[in-house]
């Protein structure tokens, strides 16, 4: 089942399949942290693109927090799923606790990466969503949303691996879509690395200063 070594390797071979997006003045990659940001990272390098996080934060079901029952993203965008949320029975109350939670995570997070660096403009712009794999995809989901509400010229979606219903699902809401892997058994995205360790704050913010985005990136 192993088909990356590590999250650089899987943004090593997504680069390869996102050439024709090389060393283009519009291109724009953002990288859904933690794990994103080492696949983005590669990416970026190979296309000589300027990298910059997107945050979005999975809500989780209560007492079953790796069940996304959601997601929200930068710029209040907030992205529900019905269906496990009836399933669960998850009520109001216990879904707005998730929610402030992870706002004030996803706050933490854009303090802490961005650093008072102000997010880079999108409007026409061609925008490359980068994770390092999707289950149910309710962080991406949230993440394109977040990102068709700027306006961008053309908006592309790129993960090393995701189920084939959760491509289906997201593939018409972009204009390009590039998986490497949509295996029939899917049971996490760790399950496709030889090594998926934990991606930490330290880590995200040294490859960003490692390519930092340059103020003229902005339109």
């Amino acid at each position: 089942m192993i088909a990356f070594s590590d999250r650089r390797d899987a943004g090593r071979q997504l680069a390869r399949r996102l050439s024709h997006y090389a060393s283009r003045d519009d291109v724009v990659v953002l990288a859904l942290p933690r794990g994103g940001v080492p696949v983005g990272f590669e990416i970026a390098e190979a296309l000589s693109a300027p990298l910059d996080v997107f945050i979005v934060r999975k809500l989780g079901v209560p007492g079953e927090e790796e069940l996304a029952m959601g997601a929200i993203a930068s710029g209040d965008v907030e992205v529900l799923d019905p269906g496990v949320l009836a399933r669960f029975g998850v009520s109001e109350s216990e879904l707005d606790g998730v929610r402030r939670r992870e706002r004030r995570e996803l706050a933490r997070r854009e303090q802490v990466y961005r650093e008072e660096r102000p997010a880079l403009e999108l409007e026409g712009r061609t925008v490359i969503l980068v994770d390092d794999g999707m289950a149910t995809g309710a962080s991406m989901r949230a993440a394109v949303s977040a990102v068709a509400s700027a306006s961008p010229g053309r908006l592309v979606v790129a993960v090393p691996v995701a189920p084939k219903s959760t491509v289906l699902e997201l593939r018409s809401r972009v204009d390009e879509f590039v998986c490497l892997q949509t295996p029939e058994l899917f049971e996490a995205v760790g399950m496709f690395y030889d090594d998926f360790a934990v991606t930490g704050d330290d880590e995200v913010r040294a490859l960003l200063a490692r390519r930092p985005v340059p103020i003229e990136a902005s339109p």
